[in-house]
């Protein structure tokens, strides 16, 4: 049962780190912070995170894994159409909006979790997919608009149905995607 109480600490300890990045900052959070929340002493902290980066990187590791998993299994297998890969799109986005949250309210956390170079590259093979290998000027802006607003709805909408979010974001996707 150990292993048990150590991952349960551990994902404790990170779902109290996500807490107080969202709602100090990561730049102004301290490994103490994170262990006073939890009412432990810091080198309690330290036994499951040798530093905060280490830390920080175990919040993004997931997010990362899951992300590359999904887009090399869509590139390995294309989904029928372009509503089907947005709709997928949209669930891996939903599931980790948490942490994409953060992102996006403080921009440092892309560069402390090293994440920019990743959710580039996801977004460019994914609008590859979308509007296919050479595509105009128009196609290609008409793919970001539609990856970057999906993402965005997935992430910036709390508090609402998320049935009816994601049909309302996969239409307004969708329709971004067509060309007059």
């Amino acid at each position: 049962m150990p292993r048990a109480r150590s991952a349960d600490t551990k994902e404790r300890i990170q779902q109290a780190a996500l807490d107080l990045f969202s709602a100090k900052g990561v730049q102004h959070t301290s490994l103490k912070d994170i262990a006073d929340r939890l009412g432990m002493t810091k080198p309690a902290l330290y036994y499951h995170f040798s530093s905060r980066d280490d830390l920080v990187s175990s919040l993004a590791k997931p997010l990362i894994d899951d992300f590359d998993a999904y887009v090399g299994a869509m590139e390995a297998d294309p989904p029928d159409g372009r509503r089907e890969l947005l709709g997928s799109f949209f669930d891996l986005t939903y599931r980790h909006r948490g942490l994409l949250l953060l992102a996006i309210r403080d921009l440092s956390v892309l560069q402390e979790m090293h994440l920019t170079e990743h959710v580039e590259g996801w977004r460019r093979r994914i609008i590859a997919l979308l509007i296919g290998e050479s595509p105009s000027l128009a196609d290609q802006v008409r793919g970001m608009v539609a990856i970057g607003g999906l993402s965005d709805c997935a992430v910036a909408f709390e508090g609402v149905d998320v049935d009816a979010l994601r049909t309302a974001a996969i239409d307004a996707a969708y329709d971004t995607l067509r060309s007059d």
